[in-house]
């Protein structure tokens, strides 16, 4: 209650910011420009060092047309307290609208990193800033230097089709630096422009993303034999968080019985939907899945088993069952085929036939899948 606090003190700096903010934000009722004027500067003689007031004397005259006035305020705020929220949204504003986006990107450096909250406010200015070979190359200083800010940077522009050409810029470049990008930087830009059913360069963003040590997991399944410590990405593994079954990739020389691969565990409940995913990109053909997998009691009453998917248009495309009971490096096998032009990407997915999670139902069980290929039979 700004109004009752200026009451019984009239020289409570923090409740006339407050009064003269909510007055400039009121739409219902126009405020008296001058009137705030005057109060703002006059309570400037007992707090000549408060950067807040300069930046909401700025903010009345910038709205009353004294737009270099209102700069120079800006400035003189930001001077007192690099920090100051207001003027850094002004500051960075203006310097994109007069081109200089060096001082736009330093500001913007400073907002963020004080008030990380704040992206939402200053990223429409990003597309300009990005477009521009200076605002770039700003951009790719400061997050090649660590700023807080650049996984968020990567994520917010990666929802736009303009941004993410940006992003996929800066991926690159960042590539050969001291600071590469991250998994999580990698999967922002592949799934945006999976969104954007460009599938053939998200395909490629993967491709490109990987280490010498993964390009050995190569083929049309990505880390068929479930080595450890690469999941996350599209086209790589993803391991869905289900509450009844525990999945774990291991070598044969860290695995039980050197049984390795990818270990599911059932915890005798009910198990819905996915377990574990990769996309992939099948070129049009015939082609043949085969798992090699052991198992060690299983109960799957509702089913388990691996489907591959078209992701545009959805449909299955084909589907194998794991059996139940206790086997060893049992082989299971599907044919299926791609059409021309039918299915530019798909989805490979474990996954159980439950709808509801009823307790009629429970997994059981022991399932380890020692290797999953994808082989092309013929054109």
């Amino acid at each position: 209650m700004p109004g009752a606090s200026l009451a019984l003190d009239p020289l409570n700096v923090d409740a006339l910011i407050s009064e003269i903010s909510g007055d400039l934000n009121d739409t219902a009722n126009p405020p008296d420009l001058d009137a705030l004027a005057a109060r703002a500067k006059d309570s400037l003689r007992f707090n000549v060092g408060d950067a807040r007031l300069y930046s909401l004397i700025g903010e009345i005259e910038y709205r009353q047309g004294k737009e270099d006035d209102a700069y120079a305020l800006f400035d003189q705020a930001r001077r007192l307290s690099k920090t100051e929220i207001h003027a850094l949204q002004r500051t960075i504003g203006h310097s994109i609208e007069i081109g200089d986006l060096s001082k736009a990107v330093g500001a913007l450096d400073i907002l963020l990193r004080r008030w990380p909250d704040q992206f939402p406010a200053v990223a429409g200015g990003l597309p300009a800033i990005l477009s521009n070979p200076d605002g770039y190359h700003a951009v790719l200083a400061a997050i090649a230097a660590g700023a807080p800010w650049r996984a968020t940077l990567f994520s917010v522009i990666g929802k736009t089709r303009q941004g993410l050409d940006f992003a996929n810029q800066l991926l690159l470049d960042l590539a050969g630096s001291e600071a590469p990008p991250t998994s999580g930087e990698l999967s922002s830009v592949i799934t945006g422009y999976i969104g954007q059913k460009e599938y053939e360069q998200a395909y490629r963003v993967f491709l490109f993303s990987q280490s010498d040590d993964e390009r050995k997991l190569g083929g049309y399944i990505f880390n068929g034999a479930f080595e450890p410590g690469y999941g996350g990405k599209p086209f790589d593994w993803q391991v869905r968080d289900q509450s009844g079954l525990e999945v774990t990739f291991a070598t044969s020389q860290d695995a039980v019985e050197g049984e390795g691969g990818a270990t599911v565990r059932f915890l005798n409940t009910p198990v819905k939907n996915t377990a574990l995913q990769q996309y992939v990109e099948l070129p049009p053909g015939s082609y043949r899945v085969s798992l090699v997998a052991s198992g060690r009691n299983l109960k799957l009453p509702k089913e388990l088993f691996w489907t591959i998917r078209c992701v545009d248009p959805a449909s299955e495309i084909a589907r194998f069952n794991v059996p139940e009971g206790t086997f060893n490096r049992q082989r299971l096998s599907q044919e299926f085929s791609i059409g021309q032009d039918a299915c530019p990407m798909q989805l490979l997915r474990l996954e159980t036939a439950a709808i509801a999670e009823s307790w009629r139902f429970r997994y059981m069980g022991t399932l380890v899948m020692h290797k999953l290929n994808i082989e092309r039979i013929s054109p």
